[in-house]
């Protein structure tokens, strides 16, 4: 069970379970274009690139507050979210929704302060899509699938332009296959787990059926493994190293997506941050990951 979905009677504990703290690991996607255009060792970059980090932690946090006001009725009909804070009543609608409210403010005044105002445009854009999807487009199946996969894109978009570097266009189609390999398998999580009648708990999982989830899985882990593999090649070749660190980074990102699918086949998933903060497997290939990549970008 996520961290967000323990029930608790402490109120300040079922406040920072609301905030999604497990979550933020997806707003380290704002340090891949900085990371990989080896801007990250001027401070002022690395300045940048931590603030635009807190102001998506701050909007995210605020997303999930109203996230789940909205869905309190439904949360309270599944087995796992009828334990968040909220749904169980353990902190009351009004002040989640002055939290909320407070947060989704505070990561664009961050960003004006800081006069970063290209990632403030996206910042905004991205807490106009979430609450969009709160709202209604989380109704719409398929296309709820596809908003959830551009929160991804719009967070490494934000970093590219937070220390004004280009972002690869095969890195790019990478995130967007990737983010919706793993937002697919959340969702076929969700329909093995919740069983009959999936509807009650939100209404796009009634359109899905396992085996179409499945389909969509692996052409986009497919889509993501290709893509990565030529930004991997390109990469290396325009670098001119010797050295073949790029293609080697392949290797940890082809066994943390086949772990994934396989923690999917055991009908666990449906909470993808637990399982890549969690898994032994997951967080050996995110560490020689970063330790590769770091070496061919920083030392090559």
């Amino acid at each position: 069970m996520s961290i967000e979905t323990r029930e608790s009677s402490n109120p300040i504990a079922g406040w920072v379970a609301t905030a999604r703290p497990t979550q933020w690991i997806k707003n380290l996607l704002v340090f891949t274009a900085p990371a990989a255009a080896g801007v990250l060792l001027n401070p002022a970059d690395l300045l940048a690139s931590v603030t635009v980090f807190v102001a998506f932690c701050l909007a995210a946090s605020g997303t999930y507050f109203w996230n789940d006001i909205v869905d309190l009725a439904s949360d309270r009909a599944h087995p796992v979210k009828r334990h968040r804070p909220i749904a169980a009543g353990v902190v009351p609608v009004t002040i989640a929704s002055i939290t909320g409210s407070l947060l989704l403010a505070a990561g664009p005044l961050l960003l004006a302060l800081t006069q970063l105002w290209t990632a403030l445009a996206i910042l905004v854009g991205y807490e106009m899509l979430t609450i969009s999807y709160s709202l209604w487009l989380k109704q719409i199946p398929v296309l709820d699938l596809v908003v959830v996969a551009s929160g991804f894109v719009l967070r490494a978009a934000a970093g590219a332009v937070a220390v004004s570097v280009p972002m690869s266009g095969w890195f790019l189609l990478f995130i967007i296959f990737g983010a919706l390999f793993v937002v697919t398998g959340k969702r076929f999580a969700e329909i093995t787990s919740i069983g009959d009648d999936p509807a009650r708990v939100r209404n796009t999982l009634a359109a899905y059926s396992p085996a179409y989830l499945r389909d969509v899985m692996v052409i986009n882990c497919g889509g993501a493994i290709l893509t990565y593999c030529i930004w991997a090649f390109e990469t290396r070749a325009s670098t001119g190293t010797s050295l073949r660190l790029y293609e080697l980074t392949i290797l940890p990102v082809l066994v943390a997506m086949f772990r994934y699918l396989l923690v999917l086949d055991r009908g666990k998933g449906a909470a993808p941050e637990d399982v890549f903060v969690r898994d032994r497997v997951m967080l050996l290939s995110g560490l020689i990951w970063i330790i590769l990549f770091t070496t061919a970008v920083y030392f090559t």
